[in-house]
């Protein structure tokens, strides 16, 4: 069944979000381009036969927040993070010491400043957040009023309607472009978040939380230590089942999950950032381990959380695991895996040889992947190439050694297993 996307956003983008999936026949962009971002909020109900929403902009998201959370409709909105402030800024090709800034949260503004060792220029940034009463008009007099004061040269703004304003007013201003990387994020997203859904229901959820390394906590800290970290990991898990109807149970100095609706609810609203993890880690000060498992009797589910939660063995940082009914695994939740781009392309241009184009596309593939294991296979897939082609970049990557071998995928059906490719970092 296709999934149907509603994107919400300017032509431009709308056009872009369309190219991306022109060869898929399992999923269709619904357009709704709107002149005035105040408009967005009309158009949510003529897309009520869409699976999800998808917001291509801060501000669009912030006008149907109430809307959206009140009819408790799925959505995504595309990140807005260091990389878009990283391209925005190369293509701004000006060496600008003080600008004001829109849309971001200010956090990733202060990131790419550390980065890039920009501690020499003013950067004033103006947050978008569901609670604030952000208008045009609001963020056109923040920006009229900064340069007013003579604080700065030049203003980036995340939206049209405030790029034509400030031009109005004769205001140096550049609009941002949403890369294709996060574009293209922001729709594997949203394609996720709508299958977890079609499968959820009448479904069983079970889940399994440890503390992976908790013998080690115990040989070095002590037995009470211990106890209190596992005391307050079932206080989180208390408080979490009251949320969502589930109930928790402890077993083995780990606990176990049962719920229903409540709990894959939970999931699905918080895809990306899923807080659950992140008050563990801030309350516990230790890596938590959570498997989440899908099925149709209580049995099948917890099967699978214990398949979801080996899942997570494999890295020293916390983790959280979907596997579903039919054992595809879903995730990292809210866990986004890091690698130096920088070197990496540096590595592709120089040891690999290959050309500027190929190296692009392979930061892309990596990046859209979570710099998961690949083989050949899903390269040929991933940019319609034959698989002639793919085993040739393979070859290069692998002679340059920019990647190594890490294990084999087996065939559903009869053939030869697959090799499997990572990163040699």
């Amino acid at each position: 069944m296709k999934v149907k996307i509603a994107v919400f956003g300017r032509k431009e983008i709308i056009d872009r979000a369309k190219a991306l999936v022109a060869d898929r026949d399992d999923l269709e962009i619904i357009p709704f381009t709107y002149a005035n971002v105040k408009d967005v909020n009309a158009f949510i109900d003529k897309a009520m036969m869409c699976d999800i929403y998808l917001f291509a902009g801060a501000l669009p998201y912030v006008y149907a927040y109430e809307k959206i959370n009140k009819k408790r409709l799925p959505f995504v909105q595309v990140i807005s993070d260091e990389y878009m402030i990283l391209t925005s800024l190369y293509r701004l090709q000006k060496d600008l010491k003080r600008i004001s800034i829109d849309g971001f949260d200010r956090v990733h503004v202060d990131n790419v400043i550390r980065e890039l060792e920009m501690g020499d220029k003013e950067i004033y940034t103006l947050e978008f957040t569901e609670e604030s009463d952000i208008t045009i008009d609001a963020v056109v007099k923040h920006h009229h009023n900064l340069w007013k004061e003579g604080k700065i040269d030049h203003v980036l703004t995340s939206m049209d309607e405030v790029d034509q304003r400030m031009r109005e007013l004769e205001i140096p201003v550049s609009c941002m472009t949403i890369p294709t990387l996060n574009l293209e994020y922001t729709i594997e997203q949203a394609i996720a978040i709508v299958r977890l859904n079609q499968s959820k229901s009448p479904q069983i959820v079970s889940g399994y939380v440890r503390i992976p390394h908790l013998e080690s906590i115990i040989k070095e800290k002590g037995e009470s230590t211990a106890n209190e970290l596992l005391r307050k990991l079932h206080h989180i898990l208390l408080k979490f089942g009251r949320k969502t109807d589930a109930s928790i149970l402890s077993s083995d100095n780990q606990f176990i999950l049962f719920g229903t609706s409540g709990v894959l609810d939970h999931i699905t609203n918080h895809y990306r950032d899923f807080p659950l993890l992140r008050e563990m880690e801030a309350e516990l000060n230790t890596p938590v381990d959570i498997g989440f498992g899908l099925g149709l009797t209580a049995k099948q589910a917890e099967d699978h959380a214990k398949l979801a939660l080996d899942r997570g063995e494999q890295t020293e940082i916390s983790n959280c695991y979907i596997v579903n009914d039919r054992q595809d695994t879903i995730g990292p939740l809210g866990v986004k895996k890091q690698f130096d781009t920088t070197r990496l392309y540096h590595s592709l241009i120089h040891k690999a040889q290959l050309n500027n184009e190929l190296s692009y596309n392979f930061l892309d593939f990596i990046s859209v992947r979570n710099n998961e294991p690949f083989s050949s296979n899903d390269i040929a897939s991933y940019y319609n190439v034959t698989k002639r082609s793919a085993e040739r970049t393979i070859n290069k990557l692998l002679s340059g050694d920019v990647i190594v071998v890490v294990g084999e995928e087996k065939p559903y059906t009869r053939g030869r297993p697959r090799k499997l490719f990572t990163l040699n970092q």
